[in-house]
């Protein structure tokens, strides 16, 4: 069997999610301070459903800032705000130290509620416009290799992320997906319509499979037949399911490097201990040379 490490120096960012509880927010920070040490290029913060997370967003990115080494990169949706709400944030964050943003539309309001409000940002092409004209955030946007769930069509999906990065948006971040032929595909799409920034695979390790259908359900990806059989079996036994998610995503990770990746992002969902053996089994260790993490001269994503 070949090594799974990957041949090539690569990046991690690591996405975590504010926390609702002070046991979830112990949870965080163990998480944390666990993945701290891999260095990774930077770790996003995002918000919930509608901005319902806005202040505890906030709350987390400036402990990361105060706390820690890390470079945080917030989560930033247009929904259920004004573009000088959204504007008053942005430059907040500019104060005290953020210059990374990860710019998105955001899930319509649940409640109904007009999406834009008066005065707001209507699409993600919008707010980044919005924030590249106020300051020089280095700007990140949401990609879909199986189309938006409100998309019209691929086309219509793909010329959607065309405008985010015709807008000022310098690295797309993929939904999770399990089949590297659709992300391939999808890359090959983009770099053909004059997309050339760095496109990221977003990798969900998968903790729980129950739980990952609903959320595949919700976005759309898809769960090849193979993949889900990996799994049978396993609902009531969590430390074989653990090994084998690592050993998934890991062979998902080194297919994807030999077709040129060099950046992963990865979805945590606040646990570390399956992140840290995945970046492990890949190569990228404390102080591990084979990453060149932080390196804005680096490869990223999948070359043009």
């Amino acid at each position: 069997m070949s090594s799974l490490v990957l041949p090539v120096p690569f990046q991690v960012s690591f996405e975590f999610f504010p926390p609702k509880s002070a046991e979830m927010e112990e949870t965080l920070w163990k998480s944390i301070t666990r993945l701290a040490p891999l260095a990774p290029r930077f770790v996003s913060v995002t918000y919930g459903a509608g901005g319902s997370t806005r202040e505890r967003t906030h709350q987390t990115v400036h402990r990361i800032l105060k706390e820690t080494a890390l470079v945080p990169a917030a989560h930033l949706t247009c929904v259920a705000a004004t573009s000088d709400e959204i504007d008053t944030v942005a430059e907040d964050y500019w104060t005290v130290g953020v210059r990374h943003i990860v710019a998105l539309r955001g899930d319509l309001p649940a409640d109904g509620r007009a999406h834009p409000v008066p005065g707001g940002y209507a699409y993600g092409a919008d707010l980044v416009e919005g924030l590249r004209k106020r300051r020089d955030f280095e700007v990140s946007v949401a990609a879909y290799p199986e189309v938006h769930p409100e998309a019209k069509s691929a086309d219509a999906d793909l010329d959607n992320l065309k405008r985010k990065i015709d807008a000022g948006a310098t690295r797309a971040i993929t939904q999770f997906f399990f089949d590297n032929h659709v992300f391939l595909r999808f890359v090959e799409r983009a770099r053909r319509a004059g997309i050339t920034v760095p496109i990221v695979p977003g990798i969900m390790p998968v903790t729980n499979f129950t739980q990952m259908v609903k959320f595949a359900k919700s976005t759309g990806a898809s769960i090849p037949r193979d993949f889900a059989r990996m799994f049978d079996g396993l609902e009531a036994d969590p430390e074989t399911r653990k090994l084998v998610a690592a050993t998934v995503a890991a062979e998902q990770c080194q297919e994807l490097a030999r077709a040129g990746v060099t950046e992963f992002h990865f979805y945590t969902l606040n646990r570390a201990d399956l992140t840290y053996a995945l970046c492990h089994v890949l190569g990228l260790r404390p102080g591990s040379r084979q990453a060149s993490v932080g390196s804005p001269e680096s490869g990223s994503g999948v070359a043009s």
